[in-house]
């Protein structure tokens, strides 16, 4: 059996009388992309800045290669923040110069620039970039130490779909490439194209893991129906539950033809029906509630 390039052990973490992550335990193959999912407080955060070793475990343990991660640590992972500044009057090219020669080991300038297509604004200034750009930039600083393990904290919050959309292609050819990575994001759909397996936290521990073709086969065998507001009387005559959500009003149904029938035979108007099956986000909904979390 392989041993995991990344492992983490029963990992706690409290401030003060606080407890942020309570025995998180999971492990990354190479070569695989890893997802970690929650809503906001629910631990991932804090779980990641102790697999990147920006904070300290209180417990628990973490393993790299199958050993205690050490002081080469740090060159061997790539790190994308959320949220990086960049100096406003450094060029690109200057910028992957600067953060290059900070690691022993640096990935080659032009593969790097070609890797993550940089090569139209690479004399633009920072403050110059769109966002799309700006992102393309950072992966490329995560990305200059050729590093073993990657991790991508949050890495298209802000992108337009556009450029969210090219900003996935440039991870899957980079895991393409034989990079294992470990993402976390709030954008459900994202983490169901790009990952080979997810974990949902909330209260600080793991209550989901699995591929997510095989979370959402555990978790429903429905259909899901979808009918404009102004159907609700025809679901109320047709004594239908439905969830109210933005995108009309969803009734789940494991009898789809039954479930039509009843609709037709109340003179429900069906021509803006659509049927889908379900979402990452309905697991995730499902086992994380719908309240508001700040």
């Amino acid at each position: 059996m392989s041993v995991p390039l990344l492992e983490a052990r029963a990992l706690i973490k409290d401030y003060g009388a606080q407890r942020a992550v309570n025995g998180v335990s999971f492990t990354v193959a190479p070569g695989r992309c890893f997802g970690l999912l929650g809503p906001n407080g629910a631990g991932k955060t804090t779980t990641v800045e102790m697999l990147e070793g920006i904070t300290a475990p209180s417990g628990g343990e973490i393993l790299f290669r199958g050993a205690p991660v050490g002081r080469d640590y740090p060159e061997e992972i790539g790190l994308m923040f959320q949220s990086t500044a960049l100096q406003d009057f450094l060029t690109v090219r200057e910028a992957l110069d600067t953060f290059g020669h900070l690691y022993r080991r640096r990935a080659a300038f032009d593969a790097l620039v070609r890797r993550c297509a940089l090569e139209e604004f690479l004399d633009q200034y920072a403050n110059t970039l769109s966002g799309g750009q700006r992102q393309r930039v950072l992966l490329a600083i995560a990305l200059a130490n050729r590093p073993a393990l990657l991790f991508l904290d949050e890495p298209t919050t802000g992108l337009d779909p556009q450029a969210r959309r090219r900003f996935w292609e440039l991870i899957r050819e980079i895991k393409a490439g034989g990079s294992t990575i470990v993402l976390t994001t709030h954008y459900l759909e994202e983490a169901h194209l790009l990952c080979d397996e997810i974990a949902i936290m909330d209260h600080g521990r793991i209550i989901a893991q699995g591929r997510p073709a095989a979370l959402l086969a555990d978790h429903f065998d429905e259909s899901i129906l979808i009918l404009p507001p102004e159907q609700a009387p025809a679901l109320a005559r047709a004594g239908l539950a439905a969830q109210e959500t933005l995108h009309g009003l969803e009734i789940a149904t494991r009898a789809v033809n039954q479930t039509l029938r009843r609709l037709l035979e109340v003179d429900a108007d069906l021509s803006g029906l659509r049927i889908r099956t379900a979402t990452l986000e309905d697991l995730f909904l499902e086992l994380t509630g719908r309240e508001l979390r700040g």
